[in-house]
């Protein structure tokens, strides 16, 4: 009979314990970098749909019967300009991008401007405030006569320059059909505090930080001194308004 021939198995050597640790930790590695990447992906999906499903933010409403407004009221795209009278920003929309505005939209009925306070440069600023508010109430196309030339004549910001003399002063060689001793007792009586510490407080609430600041039909717009940019989103909400 054929003895039977007896086979042995060495363990393996320590070559081959590091080949295979090295494979296990290969391998762990990948499995870890597939969990990541998966992980990633789920994350920014979960990301995505969550910002897809956001709700949008509605348009601001605003009274637009409060405020001073050049152009027709019933025109589908209605801005509101929030202003100070001191800002130098303000003086270059003012000079600059509202007289396209009134060319190319507010002649035509399309757009409405209107004007809102935020009185932020300096205390003078609320008695500038509170001039507008006063001729607008008495004049609303004598108030925009007023817009254009106190921005045209705007000193230095830093200078308190905002005084009821010089308000008054500058309306009488403006010449405005109003009544200038109501014009001076509205400034010096606060008559429209109440207005402006309203507009402020809409400002703050809505996110405004500086002026100029635009809002078109309720949504606020960022790139102020853009005018093709500022077309852009003017065309698109006389779109959503069905013109």
């Amino acid at each position: 009979m054929a003895e039977k021939q007896q086979t042995s198995s060495k363990p393996p050597g320590k070559s081959g314990y590091k080949q295979a640790r090295k494979e296990l930790r290969q391998k762990e590695q990948k499995r870890m970098r597939t969990i990541m990447w998966t992980t990633g992906i789920v994350v920014v999906l979960l990301i995505v749909a969550a910002i897809a499903f956001l709700p949008k933010q509605a348009p601001l409403e605003f009274a637009y019967d409060k405020y001073p407004v050049m152009g027709k009221p019933d025109a589908p795209v209605k801005i509101v300009e929030y202003g100070d009278y001191k800002c130098p920003s303000c003086k270059v929309f003012s000079q600059q991008i509202a007289p396209q505005l009134k060319k190319d939209y507010v002649d035509k009925g399309l757009v409405s401007l209107y004007f809102a306070d935020f009185t932020i440069i300096g205390p003078d600023s609320v008695t500038a405030a509170l001039a507008a508010h006063s001729i607008f109430h008495q004049n609303n196309e004598a108030y925009w006569q007023f817009y254009d030339a106190i921005y045209k004549n705007q000193p230095d910001e830093k200078l308190p320059w905002a005084t009821p003399d010089y308000l008054t002063g500058l309306v009488k060689q403006l010449n405005l059909p109003i009544d200038f001793g109501k014009l001076q007792q509205d400034i010096a009586s606060k008559t429209y505090a109440s207005e402006i510490d309203a507009s402020n407080a809409l400002a703050r609430k809505t996110g405004v930080t500086g002026t100029p600041t635009l809002f078109i039909n309720g949504k606020k717009f960022e790139n102020v001194f853009d005018y093709n940019a500022l077309k852009a989103a003017i065309d698109q909400a006389a779109k959503g308004a069905g013109q």
